[in-house]
Protein backbone atom coordinates (compact mmCIF):
# COMPACT_ATOMS: atom_id res chain seq x y z
CA UNK A 1 0.00 0.00 0.00
CA UNK A 2 2.58 2.44 0.97
CA UNK A 3 4.30 1.73 -2.90
CA UNK A 4 0.89 2.00 -4.07
CA UNK A 5 0.82 5.63 -2.67
CA UNK A 6 3.97 6.65 -3.98
CA UNK A 7 2.65 5.99 -6.93
CA UNK A 8 -0.07 7.69 -6.98
CA UNK A 9 1.57 11.05 -5.40
CA UNK A 10 3.88 10.70 -8.43
CA UNK A 11 0.93 10.78 -10.56
CA UNK A 12 -1.15 13.33 -9.30
CA UNK A 13 2.07 15.43 -9.03
CA UNK A 14 2.89 15.36 -12.86
CA UNK A 15 -0.53 15.79 -13.52
CA UNK A 16 -0.96 19.03 -11.63
CA UNK A 17 2.77 20.01 -12.99
CA UNK A 18 1.25 19.83 -16.66
CA UNK A 19 -1.40 21.74 -15.62
CA UNK A 20 0.76 25.25 -14.15
CA UNK A 21 3.12 24.63 -17.21
CA UNK A 22 -0.31 24.95 -19.71
CA UNK A 23 -1.36 27.38 -17.45
CA UNK A 24 1.41 29.46 -18.15
CA UNK A 25 1.53 28.90 -22.17
CA UNK A 26 5.00 27.18 -22.38
CA UNK A 27 6.23 26.85 -26.21
CA UNK A 28 9.14 27.70 -27.91
CA UNK A 29 11.90 27.28 -25.27
CA UNK A 30 13.30 24.08 -23.88
CA UNK A 31 11.78 22.80 -20.95
CA UNK A 32 13.55 20.44 -18.57
CA UNK A 33 11.00 17.61 -17.27
CA UNK A 34 10.22 17.37 -13.46
CA UNK A 35 11.94 14.11 -11.54
CA UNK A 36 10.10 11.80 -9.61
CA UNK A 37 8.69 13.73 -6.53
CA UNK A 38 8.72 10.78 -4.74
CA UNK A 39 6.53 11.06 -1.37
CA UNK A 40 6.52 14.70 -1.43
CA UNK A 41 3.71 17.28 -1.11
CA UNK A 42 3.15 19.64 -3.37
CA UNK A 43 3.66 23.12 -2.11
CA UNK A 44 1.27 25.68 -3.04
CA UNK A 45 1.85 27.74 -6.45
CA UNK A 46 4.28 30.91 -5.42
CA UNK A 47 5.82 33.39 -6.82
CA UNK A 48 9.12 34.49 -5.57
CA UNK A 49 11.47 37.50 -5.78
CA UNK A 50 15.18 38.63 -4.98
CA UNK A 51 16.11 35.15 -6.87
CA UNK A 52 16.38 31.18 -5.93
CA UNK A 53 18.61 30.72 -3.61
CA UNK A 54 21.27 32.50 -4.85
CA UNK A 55 21.16 30.97 -8.20
CA UNK A 56 18.55 32.76 -10.47
CA UNK A 57 19.13 36.52 -11.04
CA UNK A 58 17.80 38.80 -8.45
CA UNK A 59 14.36 40.49 -9.78
CA UNK A 60 13.40 37.32 -11.79
CA UNK A 61 10.16 35.10 -10.99
CA UNK A 62 10.71 31.92 -9.48
CA UNK A 63 7.31 29.76 -9.65
CA UNK A 64 6.89 26.25 -7.87
CA UNK A 65 6.01 23.73 -8.87
CA UNK A 66 6.81 25.39 -12.46
CA UNK A 67 9.90 27.38 -12.19
CA UNK A 68 10.03 30.51 -14.92
CA UNK A 69 13.35 32.14 -14.99
CA UNK A 70 16.17 33.81 -16.87
CA UNK A 71 19.02 32.13 -15.38
CA UNK A 72 22.49 34.03 -15.71
CA UNK A 73 23.96 30.76 -15.28
CA UNK A 74 22.37 28.90 -18.03
CA UNK A 75 21.30 25.53 -18.67
CA UNK A 76 23.84 24.11 -15.82
CA UNK A 77 22.10 26.11 -13.09
CA UNK A 78 18.58 25.40 -14.94
CA UNK A 79 19.40 21.54 -14.72
CA UNK A 80 20.22 21.65 -10.59
CA UNK A 81 17.55 23.53 -10.09
CA UNK A 82 15.17 20.53 -11.54
CA UNK A 83 16.98 18.57 -9.44
CA UNK A 84 16.85 20.08 -6.25
CA UNK A 85 13.49 21.37 -6.23
CA UNK A 86 11.89 18.92 -8.43
CA UNK A 87 10.03 20.88 -10.82
CA UNK A 88 10.31 21.75 -14.62
CA UNK A 89 12.84 24.70 -15.67
CA UNK A 90 11.85 26.83 -18.77
CA UNK A 91 15.14 28.92 -19.98
CA UNK A 92 15.32 31.60 -22.05
CA UNK A 93 19.19 32.48 -23.11
CA UNK A 94 18.05 36.11 -23.37
CA UNK A 95 19.70 38.45 -20.91
CA UNK A 96 18.29 41.90 -20.34
CA UNK A 97 21.55 43.38 -19.00
CA UNK A 98 20.88 46.98 -19.70
CA UNK A 99 24.34 48.02 -19.45
CA UNK A 100 25.80 45.58 -21.96
CA UNK A 101 23.47 46.85 -24.04
CA UNK A 102 24.42 50.12 -24.12
CA UNK A 103 28.24 48.66 -24.46
CA UNK A 104 27.90 46.47 -27.22
CA UNK A 105 25.08 49.43 -28.97
CA UNK A 106 27.89 52.04 -28.46
CA UNK A 107 30.23 49.49 -30.06
CA UNK A 108 28.26 49.02 -33.39
CA UNK A 109 27.66 52.78 -34.34
CA UNK A 110 31.79 53.01 -33.78
CA UNK A 111 32.14 50.22 -36.30
CA UNK A 112 29.30 51.85 -38.72
CA UNK A 113 31.23 55.00 -38.54
CA UNK A 114 34.18 53.26 -39.98
CA UNK A 115 31.95 51.91 -42.40
CA UNK A 116 30.52 55.10 -43.65
CA UNK A 117 33.92 56.37 -44.04
CA UNK A 118 34.97 53.52 -46.40
CA UNK A 119 31.76 53.95 -48.23
CA UNK A 120 31.91 57.82 -48.08
CA UNK A 121 35.38 56.93 -50.22
CA UNK A 122 34.11 54.63 -52.85
CA UNK A 123 30.92 56.03 -53.80
CA UNK A 124 32.79 58.89 -55.59
CA UNK A 125 33.28 56.66 -58.45
CA UNK A 126 31.22 53.37 -58.29
CA UNK A 127 27.48 52.98 -57.49
CA UNK A 128 25.73 52.69 -54.34
CA UNK A 129 23.72 49.76 -55.56
CA UNK A 130 27.24 47.77 -56.50
CA UNK A 131 28.38 48.36 -52.55
CA UNK A 132 26.24 47.18 -51.01
CA UNK A 133 26.04 44.24 -53.03
CA UNK A 134 29.88 43.23 -52.10
CA UNK A 135 28.93 44.59 -48.63
CA UNK A 136 25.66 41.66 -48.27
CA UNK A 137 28.15 39.09 -50.22
CA UNK A 138 30.81 39.29 -47.61
CA UNK A 139 28.10 39.29 -44.57
CA UNK A 140 26.40 36.43 -45.23
CA UNK A 141 29.67 34.23 -46.59
CA UNK A 142 30.81 35.18 -42.49
CA UNK A 143 27.26 33.77 -41.49
CA UNK A 144 27.54 30.78 -43.35
CA UNK A 145 30.98 30.34 -42.33
CA UNK A 146 30.26 30.06 -38.72
CA UNK A 147 27.06 28.92 -39.03
CA UNK A 148 27.26 26.47 -41.52
CA UNK A 149 23.84 24.57 -43.18
CA UNK A 150 22.10 24.54 -39.82
CA UNK A 151 21.85 28.30 -39.65
CA UNK A 152 20.27 28.45 -43.13
CA UNK A 153 17.88 26.06 -42.09
CA UNK A 154 16.81 27.66 -39.03
CA UNK A 155 17.06 31.11 -41.28
CA UNK A 156 14.21 29.76 -43.40
CA UNK A 157 11.84 28.36 -40.83
CA UNK A 158 12.32 31.48 -39.10
CA UNK A 159 8.91 33.01 -37.32
CA UNK A 160 11.20 36.60 -38.07
CA UNK A 161 11.07 36.14 -41.70
CA UNK A 162 8.14 38.38 -43.08
CA UNK A 163 9.18 40.76 -40.44
CA UNK A 164 12.82 41.19 -41.70
CA UNK A 165 11.25 41.02 -45.32
CA UNK A 166 9.75 44.36 -44.56
CA UNK A 167 13.01 45.80 -42.39
CA UNK A 168 15.25 45.06 -45.22
CA UNK A 169 13.38 47.39 -47.98
CA UNK A 170 13.34 50.03 -45.20
CA UNK A 171 16.57 49.58 -44.98
CA UNK A 172 17.70 49.39 -48.43
CA UNK A 173 16.19 52.53 -48.98
CA UNK A 174 17.64 54.11 -46.06
CA UNK A 175 21.10 53.45 -47.65
CA UNK A 176 19.89 54.71 -51.07
CA UNK A 177 18.32 57.89 -49.77
CA UNK A 178 21.77 58.19 -47.23
CA UNK A 179 24.47 57.86 -50.13
CA UNK A 180 22.73 59.70 -52.97
CA UNK A 181 22.32 62.72 -50.67
CA UNK A 182 26.28 62.52 -49.64
CA UNK A 183 27.37 63.35 -53.07
CA UNK A 184 25.24 66.95 -52.49
CA UNK A 185 25.24 67.70 -48.76
CA UNK A 186 28.10 68.19 -46.73
CA UNK A 187 29.37 65.94 -43.76
CA UNK A 188 27.57 68.21 -41.30
CA UNK A 189 24.31 68.77 -42.96
CA UNK A 190 24.23 65.01 -44.00
CA UNK A 191 24.80 63.78 -40.05
CA UNK A 192 22.55 66.10 -38.75
CA UNK A 193 19.36 65.27 -41.04
CA UNK A 194 20.43 61.46 -40.58
CA UNK A 195 20.39 61.94 -36.47
CA UNK A 196 16.72 63.55 -36.56
CA UNK A 197 16.19 59.54 -36.06
CA UNK A 198 16.73 58.32 -32.34
CA UNK A 199 14.05 60.80 -32.03
CA UNK A 200 11.87 58.83 -33.96
CA UNK A 201 12.92 55.58 -32.54
CA UNK A 202 11.93 57.00 -29.24
CA UNK A 203 8.49 58.12 -30.43
CA UNK A 204 7.71 55.32 -32.61
CA UNK A 205 8.22 52.63 -29.84
CA UNK A 206 5.38 53.96 -27.67
CA UNK A 207 2.78 53.08 -29.92
CA UNK A 208 4.65 49.88 -31.64
CA UNK A 209 6.45 48.14 -28.87
CA UNK A 210 4.17 49.61 -26.42
CA UNK A 211 6.98 50.75 -24.21
CA UNK A 212 6.80 53.43 -21.55
CA UNK A 213 9.10 56.35 -22.06
CA UNK A 214 10.07 58.48 -18.68
CA UNK A 215 10.32 62.10 -19.17
CA UNK A 216 14.26 61.59 -18.75
CA UNK A 217 14.90 59.50 -21.29
CA UNK A 218 13.04 62.21 -23.76
CA UNK A 219 15.47 64.37 -21.79
CA UNK A 220 17.99 62.42 -23.32
CA UNK A 221 17.20 61.99 -26.83
CA UNK A 222 16.42 66.22 -26.75
CA UNK A 223 19.82 67.14 -25.35
CA UNK A 224 21.69 64.63 -27.64
CA UNK A 225 19.52 66.24 -30.58
CA UNK A 226 20.36 69.85 -29.82
CA UNK A 227 24.31 68.50 -29.43
CA UNK A 228 24.10 67.31 -33.20
CA UNK A 229 22.75 70.46 -34.22
CA UNK A 230 25.12 73.09 -32.42
CA UNK A 231 28.14 70.75 -33.40
CA UNK A 232 27.05 70.64 -37.24
CA UNK A 233 26.63 74.50 -37.57
CA UNK A 234 23.47 74.20 -39.00
CA UNK A 235 21.33 76.62 -36.55
CA UNK A 236 24.09 79.18 -37.83
CA UNK A 237 24.15 78.11 -41.94
CA UNK A 238 20.23 76.97 -41.90
CA UNK A 239 18.69 74.59 -44.57
CA UNK A 240 16.43 74.74 -47.42
CA UNK A 241 14.08 71.62 -48.37
CA UNK A 242 16.20 70.49 -51.79
CA UNK A 243 16.45 67.18 -52.74
CA UNK A 244 18.98 65.91 -51.17
CA UNK A 245 17.93 67.38 -47.74
CA UNK A 246 14.47 65.67 -48.12
CA UNK A 247 16.70 62.53 -49.41
CA UNK A 248 18.31 62.56 -45.83
CA UNK A 249 15.58 63.18 -43.82
CA UNK A 250 14.04 60.08 -45.68
CA UNK A 251 16.80 58.14 -44.73
CA UNK A 252 16.50 59.07 -41.30
CA UNK A 253 12.90 58.30 -40.80
CA UNK A 254 13.35 54.67 -42.62
CA UNK A 255 15.98 53.91 -40.57
CA UNK A 256 14.47 54.64 -37.47
CA UNK A 257 11.32 52.65 -38.23
CA UNK A 258 13.61 49.42 -39.37
CA UNK A 259 15.35 49.47 -35.99
CA UNK A 260 11.82 49.83 -33.94
CA UNK A 261 11.06 46.74 -35.93
CA UNK A 262 14.46 45.12 -35.30
CA UNK A 263 13.57 45.60 -31.28
CA UNK A 264 10.21 44.09 -31.87
CA UNK A 265 12.02 40.87 -33.38
CA UNK A 266 15.03 40.80 -31.58
CA UNK A 267 13.93 38.44 -28.82
CA UNK A 268 11.85 35.90 -31.11
CA UNK A 269 14.92 34.24 -33.12
CA UNK A 270 19.15 34.27 -32.48
CA UNK A 271 21.08 37.28 -33.72
CA UNK A 272 22.63 34.71 -36.32
CA UNK A 273 19.81 33.42 -38.10
CA UNK A 274 18.98 37.06 -38.15
CA UNK A 275 21.78 38.45 -39.64
CA UNK A 276 21.62 35.39 -42.48
CA UNK A 277 18.74 36.74 -43.13
CA UNK A 278 19.13 40.25 -43.35
CA UNK A 279 22.33 39.93 -45.26
CA UNK A 280 20.65 37.21 -47.64
CA UNK A 281 17.43 39.17 -48.53
CA UNK A 282 20.03 42.30 -49.06
CA UNK A 283 21.98 40.12 -51.35
CA UNK A 284 18.55 39.21 -53.49
CA UNK A 285 17.71 42.98 -53.13
CA UNK A 286 20.94 44.36 -54.58
CA UNK A 287 21.29 41.29 -57.42
CA UNK A 288 17.89 42.74 -59.16
CA UNK A 289 19.80 45.99 -60.12
CA UNK A 290 24.06 45.26 -60.44
CA UNK A 291 24.05 43.43 -63.21
CA UNK A 292 22.76 47.04 -65.01
CA UNK A 293 25.35 48.99 -63.12
CA UNK A 294 28.72 47.16 -62.41
CA UNK A 295 31.55 49.00 -62.66
CA UNK A 296 35.27 47.64 -62.71
CA UNK A 297 36.89 47.86 -59.59
CA UNK A 298 40.18 48.15 -58.77
CA UNK A 299 41.87 45.13 -56.01
CA UNK A 300 42.18 47.87 -53.32
CA UNK A 301 38.43 48.81 -53.97
CA UNK A 302 37.13 45.13 -53.68
CA UNK A 303 39.23 45.25 -50.26
CA UNK A 304 37.72 47.97 -49.05
CA UNK A 305 34.02 47.11 -50.25
CA UNK A 306 34.55 43.42 -48.58
CA UNK A 307 36.50 45.53 -45.36
CA UNK A 308 32.88 47.23 -45.22
CA UNK A 309 30.71 43.80 -45.08
CA UNK A 310 33.19 42.59 -42.49
CA UNK A 311 32.96 45.97 -40.18
CA UNK A 312 28.75 45.56 -40.92
CA UNK A 313 28.64 42.37 -40.17
CA UNK A 314 30.32 42.81 -36.54
CA UNK A 315 28.25 45.58 -36.23
CA UNK A 316 24.99 44.30 -37.08
CA UNK A 317 25.66 41.59 -34.20
CA UNK A 318 26.78 44.02 -31.35
CA UNK A 319 23.48 45.87 -32.69
CA UNK A 320 21.15 42.90 -32.69
CA UNK A 321 22.74 41.50 -29.57
CA UNK A 322 22.13 45.04 -28.18
CA UNK A 323 18.55 45.61 -29.33
CA UNK A 324 17.92 42.40 -27.19
CA UNK A 325 19.27 43.36 -23.66
CA UNK A 326 17.86 47.21 -23.33
CA UNK A 327 14.96 48.93 -25.23
CA UNK A 328 14.85 50.95 -28.16
CA UNK A 329 13.93 54.73 -25.70
CA UNK A 330 17.23 53.55 -23.71
CA UNK A 331 19.32 52.50 -26.78
CA UNK A 332 18.45 55.95 -28.74
CA UNK A 333 20.91 58.57 -27.19
CA UNK A 334 24.00 56.48 -27.53
CA UNK A 335 23.54 56.55 -31.17
CA UNK A 336 24.63 60.16 -31.16
CA UNK A 337 27.80 58.75 -30.05
CA UNK A 338 29.07 57.73 -33.30
CA UNK A 339 28.88 61.59 -34.44
CA UNK A 340 32.29 61.99 -32.58
CA UNK A 341 33.95 59.18 -34.69
CA UNK A 342 32.52 60.61 -37.88
CA UNK A 343 34.44 64.17 -37.03
CA UNK A 344 37.23 62.11 -36.05
CA UNK A 345 37.56 60.13 -39.09
CA UNK A 346 36.87 62.94 -41.12
CA UNK A 347 39.80 64.74 -39.77
CA UNK A 348 42.00 62.00 -40.30
CA UNK A 349 41.09 61.15 -43.95
CA UNK A 350 39.94 64.13 -45.52
CA UNK A 351 41.48 66.83 -43.44
CA UNK A 352 38.08 68.61 -41.74
CA UNK A 353 39.48 70.86 -38.68
CA UNK A 354 36.39 70.60 -36.03
CA UNK A 355 35.43 73.88 -35.23
CA UNK A 356 34.56 75.20 -30.98
CA UNK A 357 31.00 74.25 -31.68
CA UNK A 358 31.80 70.60 -32.67
CA UNK A 359 33.09 70.50 -28.72
CA UNK A 360 30.30 71.72 -27.47
CA UNK A 361 27.94 69.74 -29.22
CA UNK A 362 30.06 66.86 -28.24
CA UNK A 363 29.33 67.76 -24.37
CA UNK A 364 25.82 67.37 -24.95
CA UNK A 365 25.97 64.32 -26.59
CA UNK A 366 28.00 62.94 -24.08
CA UNK A 367 25.63 64.36 -21.42
CA UNK A 368 22.58 62.09 -23.18
CA UNK A 369 24.21 59.08 -22.38
CA UNK A 370 25.31 60.37 -19.01
CA UNK A 371 21.63 60.76 -18.10
CA UNK A 372 20.32 57.28 -19.37
CA UNK A 373 23.47 55.95 -17.64
CA UNK A 374 22.84 57.38 -13.95
CA UNK A 375 18.95 57.51 -13.64
CA UNK A 376 19.44 53.83 -14.69
CA UNK A 377 22.14 52.85 -12.09
CA UNK A 378 19.83 54.67 -9.53
CA UNK A 379 16.80 52.93 -10.48
CA UNK A 380 18.44 49.34 -10.54
CA UNK A 381 20.19 50.43 -7.61
CA UNK A 382 17.18 51.73 -5.48
CA UNK A 383 14.11 49.80 -7.22
CA UNK A 384 13.08 52.75 -8.70
CA UNK A 385 10.14 51.51 -11.93
CA UNK A 386 10.29 52.58 -14.96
Amino acid sequence: MFRDGVLQAEDQDRQQREAVAESFGIHGPRIYPSRPACTCKLAPHRTFRGGLRGKAQRGRKISYPLISSHFRGGERRAIKAQARFRCAVEVHPVHKTVSSGILLTSFAYFLFSVQDASVKWLVVALPVWQILFVRSVTIFSLCFAFGGPPVLKAAYRSPVLKPLFLRNLLLLAAWLSYYTAARDLGLAELTTLYYASPVVMTILSVPILGEKVPGYRWLAVATGFVGVVIACGVAVKGLELSLPVYLALQAAIFWAIATVLLRKTALQERTQVQMVISSGLFVLYTALVVPFVWQPISSLDLVLMAGTGVLAGIGQFALFEGMRRAPVSVLAPFEYSSLIWAFGLGYLIWSDVPGSNVFVGAALIVSAGLIIIATERFRARFGVPT
